[in-house]
């Protein structure tokens, strides 16, 4: 049996996933396709996903993310302040909406009202784009954790 300190340095080397298995991480990218054929906006996700990212901490997805909300059209101004959304009057309401259910689905904590939260998406968007939403959030956390385990 080997102990830790005797596991060569290579074993320490990332594990590359889409090398790995390209198809199920070709699969995963699909699912982003297929949120935007059900018409979510391109700038809502690259927020979504961009305060996902800084929450994990993921500096390659907080990268990438940016560069797509830039690609998307979302002015510098949202994209400097979306780290402090809630102190800032520069998010439609639809954008607050998601980017609390982001916060929320990104980071548990047993008392938050979630109740409270869909109905407060219920306002701008239908069921089905909550749907689409949620996924996304669920998207990026995985990806998240898929490249931070790269690190």
């Amino acid at each position: 049996m080997m102990t830790t300190s005797s596991v060569p340095l290579t074993s320490e080397k990332p594990v590359l996933h889409e090398k790995n298995d390209p198809k199920l991480i070709g699969f995963l990218g699909q699912v982003h396709v297929m949120m935007a054929e059900r018409g979510l906006a391109h700038s809502l996700s690259a927020l979504i996903e961009l305060r996902a990212s800084q929450m994990n901490q993921c500096a390659y997805c907080v990268d990438m993310h940016i560069s797509d909300a830039r690609k998307a059209g979302v002015s510098q101004e949202k994209l400097d302040k979306v780290i402090v959304w809630r102190h800032v009057d520069v998010f439609s309401a639809p954008e607050r909406a998601a980017l609390a259910w982001t916060e929320v689905l990104t980071i548990f904590d047993s008392k938050t009202n979630y109740a409270k939260l869909r109905s407060e998406l219920r306002e701008h968007f239908s069921d089905k784009e909550i749907t689409v939403i949620t996924t996304d959030i669920g998207m990026i956390n995985l990806w998240n954790r898929v490249q931070i385990s790269k690190h």
